[in-house]
């Protein structure tokens, strides 16, 4: 079955580019607004699963993978910051704290209709950082593209003190073990 990705995010594509697996992307359009009163968790859940609807329909007869992030602490949620302000914000909010990063993935076959859906969190505990070090930080790594403004495959692992989680790559946007087994659910041979 043909495999498709629902993102343009580069992170996720290259981490699904470990796997070995032929696929292709598609963007899906969807709008990535919580609805109200909903828990962060519940919001990168139901999205994960609109991803790979979206993109569904151009896609028949394929295996279609949806994945989505929210980091929160409590109940504030922490989104791409797309300015180095924002950026610094969220990182003096969050620093001495454990912020919860909830990544979702959803794999939907359309042949079937089964979809299989999980959410894998990853708590990341960050130090009490300077605004200094937070200023140097998103001048050298510009993270303005990923919840929470905290890159852990680079240089944003500065940044923590600790993580803990099922799955290290859940933290970077894709949940490979995860992913694995929901592909092997289907029948796909993983290696």
């Amino acid at each position: 079955m043909k495999l498709v990705l629902a993102s343009t995010s580069t992170y996720r594509k290259m981490l699904l580019e470990r796997l070995q697996l032929s696929f292709e992307t598609d963007k899906p359009e969807t709008d990535e607004a919580a609805l109200p009163n909903e828990a962060p968790a519940s919001t990168a859940e139901r999205l994960s699963v609109e991803k790979a609807r979206a993109v569904a329909l151009r896609h028949p007869g394929a295996l279609i993978i949806g994945s989505d992030q929210v980091a929160y602490l409590g109940t504030e949620v922490f989104g791409k910051p797309s300015t180095a302000e924002n950026a610094m914000r969220q990182l003096q909010r969050m620093r001495g704290e454990t912020v919860v990063f909830h990544t979702a993935l959803t794999l939907l076959n359309t042949r079937s209709g089964a979809t299989q859906t999980i959410g894998v969190p990853t708590h990341a505990r960050f130090r009490l950082l300077s605004d200094e070090e937070i200023q140097r930080y998103v001048e050298k790594e510009r993270p303005l593209d990923c919840a929470g403004s905290a890159k852990s495959e680079g240089l944003g692992i500065s940044l923590l003190e600790a993580m803990s989680g099922d799955d290290p790559t859940a933290l970077i946007g894709l949940p490979l073990i995860a992913l694995c087994r929901m592909l092997r659910n289907e029948g796909i041979a993983i290696p």
